[in-house]
């Protein structure tokens, strides 16, 4: 487990988490609604799309989910995995990559940083693993401002693409190898 400097602590999930990650999932289509975005995940909540409950419960079997908590209360989750969802219309970074798959957080914690602490983790995750690059890809729509949030915590701009008619931008952020003994030789 980590702690971040809020207070929270990001753990393993697992399948236990999938109803959390639903929640904050619903929540976060609501919100967004209520701002008057209805493009980005449109305005069904997130657990009664097609396919939304069992792309979570992928996500906690098959992939790699990090839970951030506050006093034992899940208030964000990140799902990791080794490239972009073959779903979607985006090319292969052609080198090892981690990509964030999923990144969201509870809507009553927001402002608290709790985002920018998973992808400090992601970042670690990566580095970690011995990989340089960390990716994500985003909605574009509504001025860019999630682009902006990705730019703020260290990602770069690569390739914009469109999913039917939802605009999607890739990030990429390096983060650099740990070095290892045979790289002090150098």
């Amino acid at each position: 487990m980590n702690d971040t400097t809020q207070g929270v602590r990001i753990r393993p999930g697992g399948p236990a988490d999938a109803a959390a990650i639903l929640d904050m999932l619903d929540a976060a289509v609501v919100w967004m609604n209520d701002r008057g975005n209805t493009e980005q995940w449109g305005t069904t909540p997130y657990s009664q799309t097609s396919g939304g409950v069992e792309r979570v419960h992928r996500y906690t079997t098959e992939y790699a989910p990090c839970i951030a908590e506050s006093d034992g209360t899940p208030v964000g989750a990140m799902v990791l995995d080794s490239g972009p969802s073959t779903h979607m219309p985006i090319q292969s970074a052609g080198e090892p990559e981690r990509y964030v798959r999923l990144l969201v957080s509870d809507r009553r914690y927001a402002g608290r940083g709790i985002g920018a602490d998973l992808l400090v983790h992601a970042a670690e995750e990566t580095r970690r693993a011995g990989i340089d690059l960390l990716r994500v890809d985003c909605w574009a729509g509504g001025g860019g401002e999630l682009v902006a949030y990705y730019e703020r915590n260290g990602f770069t701009p690569t390739d914009p693409f469109l999913s039917g008619t939802w605009p999607g931008q890739v990030l990429a952020r390096r983060v650099g190898r740990p070095r290892g003994p045979s790289d002090q030789a150098r």
